[in-house]
């Protein structure tokens, strides 16, 4: 017989990236008695990682709970980027019903769009906050239309359209359901949360099954599998199965050595968890995502959701420049090969094939952004390696080629619109829809290949010197657009090895803007700057003086070098040419061509 566990909500809070889900919940744990009164905590509690610290972003989904009077609320906070996307997509398994976050500025965006289709797709129940009411420019009545109307264009039923709306600003920790005036705090959220997300049920006396939707791993006790019980309960030392639903072949017994529940920001050890509960498990070798863990006598799997295919793939290389291995810990090809095929454990988004050669892999992800946190997150531990030019995913459908396009909105001051445009139309994309003008800006939205895409972003910021905010999103498979023109810049490439001197650099600045500063150490064939005429040129950035014992006027004059360009990962990845290579290191980015031997070069463009 199915019983509710009154007792618990299980909620995810979803939405576009910078719209203040992981503020809320700060505010959340806050209010909820999580922290002492003297307990002193850091903003953006939730965002764990360096990476996520420094950019700002969430980038992997996290559990935690509160309690508010008798009632458990656990909170999975989830990525607004759509990088990010197949974290959200499998906690969704795990919860009976979102808090959708919207900026009471913005409105609804690409990721707003996203994260709510596949929402609904599970007929979960929505509570709409509206939040950053207190921003001097928000207009809390139009964004809730606007978010009604995209309710019904995704074709929501007249349950899902009937949501309760919170207006909140998660910054001063207030909520109230009217948007003239705020309570004193989130009671009116807590209580929403506690009306309108239905209680989790099951039958208690049924056999267990538990659905995992994301696993954790720790040096000490292995993979960790967290997930919801789905039905009966789960004890210490229980003897279970693990079975999947898209694998039929996988029967794997197991015996279960310790059980978490989330309190705050801490794992609590149980001895027995029951339906509803959302749980870590440990001891549990060779779990994956989408495993169900079964009575022994009853192996039934639980059907879990189809995670979005990847987009766009990279080589990860052994670094072969003449300057390897001196500055990473973890150099061999083995050790790469380990470290990428240990990330499928966590990241179901990702894909990593062996190919031809036995020191190069191909890793596939869902964008530039997903790519380039594996790869920051690899050079800080230590490893060593290279990576090329990203490159799209094409499908064959019917014998034609099909290419991956990108949804973008643009928000921009209208003096810089006609570049916007000019310049996204040469990559293939097409104005869908170009929207009221808000604080001084212009929506635009384009289609566009996400090829079209690649290089455009630091090109974009530039055009609108820093004022434009652009958000893309996977928008399916069309026919192939045509030839997209390649970058209109060279390189500028150094002629020998050794170390860049000032005089060296002085007289090869003329020809563009140089990466490097005096003293670099340099080798033949390494890309040291950009030629705006768009050839690539050879230069000698080691050149010395002639020194002579003749003095003259001027000779002596202080050389004064421009300060050099300094190129991030995501702006060397989108610099590179498809016959250049991006060297990481955990103290260097270098650029460099993918055959340093100039002659050789030569022969391979012929």
């Amino acid at each position: 017989m199915k019983t509710k566990r009154n007792d618990i909500r299980n909620i995810a809070i979803i939405a576009h990236v910078d719209h203040g889900k992981t503020t809320l919940v700060d505010q959340l744990l806050r209010q909820s008695g999580t922290f002492r009164e003297n307990q002193v905590v850091r903003e953006r509690v939730m965002d764990s990682n360096d990476i996520e610290r420094e950019r700002g972003i969430t980038i992997l989904s996290k559990n935690t709970s509160v309690h508010y009077n008798d009632t458990k609320i656990n909170i999975i906070d989830t990525p607004g980027h759509a990088d990010f996307g197949g974290e959200v997509e499998r906690v969704l398994k795990m919860v009976n019903g979102v808090v959708l976050v919207v900026d009471a500025f913005e409105g609804p965006m690409p990721q707003t769009k996203f994260v709510l289709r596949r929402t609904l797709e599970l007929n979960l129940p929505v509570i709409v906050c509206i939040n950053k009411i207190d921003r001097p420019e928000a207009r809390a009545e139009a964004v809730v239309d606007e978010v009604l109307d995209l309710f019904i264009e995704l074709g929501a039923g007249e349950d899902q359209l009937d949501c309760p709306f919170v207006y909140a600003s998660a910054k001063e920790g207030t909520a109230s359901l009217d948007s003239e005036k705020q309570d004193e705090n989130m009671k009116s959220l807590f209580e929403t949360v506690i009306e309108f997300i239905p209680a989790p049920e099951g039958d208690e006396e049924e056999p267990l099954q538990v659905l995992i939707s994301t696993i954790d791993y720790s040096e000490y006790v292995g993979r960790i599998g967290i997930g919801k019980v789905e039905r009966g309960s789960i004890k210490v030392n229980d003897n279970t199965v693990i079975v999947n639903e898209h694998h039929p072949e996988k029967t794997q017994k197991v015996k279960i050595t310790n059980i978490y529940e989330f309190e705050g920001l801490e794992r609590v050890k149980v001895d027995e968890a029951k339906v509803g509960s959302i749980i870590a498990v440990t001891g549990v070798e060779g779990i994956h995502i989408g495993d169900t863990i079964c009575d022994p006598e009853h192996p039934e799997p639980l059907s879990f959701v189809q995670i979005s295919e990847p987009t766009l793939s990279m080589r990860f290389s052994v670094n072969t420049s003449p300057l390897a291995g001196r500055e990473g810990d973890y150099v061999t090809s083995r050790q790469i090969r380990d470290r990428l095929f240990k990330e499928l454990n966590t990241d179901v988004s990702l894909k990593v094939e062996e190919t031809e050669s036995p020191d190069s892999f191909k890793v596939s992800g869902r964008g530039e952004l997903h790519l380039s946190i594996l790869i920051e997150n690899m050079r800080r531990e230590g490893y060593e390696f290279q990576v090329s030019k990203p490159e799209v995913l094409y499908k064959n459908i019917d014998g034609k080629k099909y290419e991956p396009m990108e949804k973008v909105t643009i928000d921009v001051p209208e003096e810089f619109m006609g570049a916007v445009i000019e310049k996204l139309g040469t990559r293939k994309g097409e104005m869908v829809n170009m929207g009221q003008s808000n604080g001084g800006y212009t929506r635009l939205e384009f289609s566009i290949p996400a090829r079209g895409l690649i290089g455009y972003r630091s090109e974009f910021m530039t055009d609108t010197k820093g004022n434009g905010i652009l958000n893309s999103i996977f928008d399916g498979y069309e026919p192939f657009k045509g030839e997209i023109p390649r970058r209109s810049y060279g390189s500028l490439i150094a002629f020998e090895k050794g170390n860049a001197t000032t005089y060296g650099l002085y007289n090869a600045q003329d020809r563009g803007s140089l990466f490097i500063t005096p003293n670099t150490e340099v080798y033949s064939g390494m890309v040291v700057g950009m030629n705006p005429k768009g050839l690539d040129m050879e230069i000698n950035v080691c050149k010395k003086k002639q020194v002579s014992n003749v003095r003259a006027a001027g000779k002596d004059e202080a050389l004064r070098l421009t300060p050099p360009i300094e190129m991030s990962l995501e702006d060397c990845l989108e610099f590179i040419e498809n016959d250049e290579i991006v060297e990481i290191t955990p103290k260097n980015l270098r650029l460099r061509k993918s055959i340093l031997d100039k002659q050789a070069r030569m022969r391979a463009n012929r």
